[in-house]
């Protein structure tokens, strides 16, 4: 199974959240096991859990980056670099999908327990933001060229 179908897979069995599932599709390819992806990212599923953020799909692919993008020391060389990236991913990823806001995307705002009750109920859960990981993921492998 490739890496989007992974990603895709684990957000579909309601095991992870969105930030996680990216996170750990990529981990331990960069020395970080799945146990401490999944504690790092815990807090960003949901729009960064519930605060009308950006999408866990999202704020994941960012946490990759952060592997994947091996520092050259010169913090602010480093952070241009870090932009750069992000800023093809926020593109590609809007150009899919229209946005890059969790409750945009998912049509619920999961920060009001009414609607993030029923967004489950609606199956959005199951329905959308499985297919919004598996793009993320691979509009990473497309940045990193990690096919």
């Amino acid at each position: 199974m490739d890496r989007p179908a992974q990603a895709h897979e684990k957000l579909a069995s309601h095991s992870m959240n969105c930030a996680q599932a990216v996170l750990t599709t990529f981990s331990e390819e960069f020395g970080m096991s799945k146990d401490l992806a999944m504690k790092i990212a815990r807090a960003f599923g949901g729009g960064m859990e519930q605060s009308k953020g950006a999408c866990g799909a999202v704020t994941g692919a960012y946490m990759v980056l952060g592997l994947a993008l091996k520092p050259s020391g010169d913090y602010i060389k480093d952070r241009a670099h870090m932009g750069k990236y992000m800023a093809e991913f926020n593109r590609k990823f809007t150009k899919l999908h229209g946005s890059l806001n969790c409750t945009d995307l998912s049509g619920y705002d999961l920060s009001i327990p009414e609607q993030g009750a029923e967004a489950f109920k609606k199956g959005v859960f199951s329905d959308v933001c499985p297919g919004l990981v598996h793009d993320s993921v691979k509009i990473l492998e497309e940045l990193l060229q990690l096919k």
